[in-house]
């Protein structure tokens, strides 16, 4: 028995109808379906959110040329974690800083996270609410990268993060102001296209030895106990300005210490430590010196010394005479006197 071939476009022997998809949106059937059509449908379930995307917060994270692997690993691990980052060229030194509110507006971002390197060891990070301000300046300290730490902690990439705050942040007003910087910088926005609905880590910010702590866990599922993911830095705060990248100063931190004087700190107390090895070298030096006088000379040497009888000088004018010796001829040598005996 042949098999029917069914040409192009042509129809088969036996006609199906097509099946149709069918989105509910309340779980309810619209009236006026017979049984056939009903076995025609595929049934779409409603998505889970029917939320829109109104935040729509952007951060801009870049920086300027001169920074080491270090930072660049740090800006890509924060671009990891928020997703809703945006990237950017490496910005030239000798560019004030007021182009970034150009570059923010170009790429269409409303916050900035900008980091600036000096002499290729200090590093330097801005926070910015673009383009009118406030701006907060820190310095970057004890950087460790994802990559470098090797935790055992893992998220989803894009999911949203809980941000936790130290309590010291509400009570200092220049500190609930840097909260509000970082709760519009790093919280990822609701509904967001990259972000994912899940919550499975934490973001800490700590206020200790007047610096903040960044450090990122997860959360676990089974204890909610929290480990490790990374990245992990300090901010050490130095200003708050008015505007973005400058303006009048709002907050100056009265315990900032520049990592020249820092370094010159250094120097001058490694400097003194020198001189002071030197100092007690010769010290010990001298002291030998003296021990050695006073071996060399006893005190009690000279306690039974009795002073002598000082006798005139007599002064001869005339050579003495000599004396005179006789030998005595008869006198028996050794042999002889030997071979008497």
């Amino acid at each position: 028995m042949s098999t029917h071939k069914r040409k192009r476009g042509g129809q088969g022997p036996i006609e199906k109808k097509a099946k149709k998809v069918k989105f509910v949106a309340d779980g309810g059937e619209p009236p006026g379906e017979t049984e056939q059509e009903k076995k025609n449908e595929i049934t779409v379930p409603a998505p889970v959110s029917q939320g829109k995307w109104t935040n729509k917060e952007r951060v801009l994270i870049f920086s300027s040329r001169g920074i080491n692997f270090r930072t660049r690993h740090l800006m890509q691990d924060l671009r990891t974690l928020m997703p809703h980052s945006k990237a950017d060229t490496k910005m030239d030194r000798k560019d004030k800083l007021f182009v970034v509110n150009e570059v923010c507006e170009i790429k269409n971002c409303n916050k900035c996270l900008f980091f600036e390197a000096k002499k290729k060891q200090d590093l330097y990070m801005w926070i910015s609410n673009t383009p009118h301000g406030p701006s907060a300046k820190f310095l970057v300290q004890n950087i460790h990268t994802l990559a470098e730490l090797k935790m055992t902690g893992n998220c989803l990439k894009g999911s949203r993060p809980l941000l936790s705050f130290d309590p010291t942040f509400d009570k200092e007003p220049h500190y609930a102001l840097l909260k509000e910087l970082f709760i519009q910088t790093f919280s990822t926005p609701r509904y967001h296209p990259k972000s994912q609905p899940f919550v499975d880590h934490v973001i800490t910010f700590t206020i200790a030895d007047n610096r903040i702590w960044f450090r990122n866990y997860q959360i676990i599922e089974e204890d909610a106990s929290l480990v490790e993911i990374g990245p992990r830095f300090v901010l050490n705060l130095i200003k708050i300005f008015q505007g973005s990248f400058g303006g009048p100063t709002l907050f100056e931190n009265p315990y900032f210490q520049s990592p020249n004087m820092h370094r010159r700190e250094i120097r001058l107390a490694a400097a003194a430590r020198v001189r002071e090895k030197q100092m007690v070298k010769e010290m010990q030096k001298l002291k030998r010196t003296e021990a050695k006088e006073d071996l060399d000379r006893d005190v009690t040497a000279d306690v039974f010394l009795t002073p002598a009888e000082e006798n005139p000088v007599h002064i001869e004018t005339e050579p003495p005479q000599p004396k005179m010796v006789k030998k005595n001829k008869h006198k028996a040598f050794k042999r002889q006197r030997m071979a008497r005996r």
